[in-house]
């Protein structure tokens, strides 16, 4: 009986192994670059201390291959903020139709003031927003 439970078990195991293997793709970042924001959606341009608020932002990426990475979210100073997105490039076949993609920033600030994000808009373009905290 614990010899047939073994097999059992390990005929199970296996195939649910060789069923989730085979459904996966696999692609390789080929490079990380950074990729301008097109918009920025702020809900509220008035805020509490110690709440949290998302800062959506929209970028076009030119193929399916290409998608977020990842902000690279700098303090110029105490209440002003430059905010640049990267994308990642992929690997292997995709469509070469472009695409908007949206990300978000969770901003919970711990002072008042009025803070300034600049978001990176190409060249040396920004896009300027300001969040008064009360």
């Amino acid at each position: 009986m614990k010899n047939l439970l073994k097999t059992g078990f390990s005929v199970l195991f296996s195939g649910l192994v060789f069923v989730s293997c085979e459904d996966i793709e696999y692609q390789t970042v080929e490079s990380i670059g950074r990729i301008k924001i097109d918009s920025v959606k702020i809900m509220k341009d008035t805020m509490n201390v110690n709440t949290i608020q998302s800062i959506k932002t929209y970028s076009t990426y030119p193929s399916q291959c290409e998608g977020f990475y990842g902000y690279d979210y700098i303090h110029d100073s105490n209440l002003q903020r430059s905010v640049t997105a990267y994308k990642y490039r992929a690997e292997g076949p995709c469509a070469l139709e472009a695409h908007v993609g949206t990300s978000q920033i969770n901003f919970s600030p711990r002072q008042k003031g009025s803070y300034v994000f600049k978001f990176w808009n190409g060249g040396t373009n920004w896009i300027s927003r300001t969040i008064v905290v009360e």
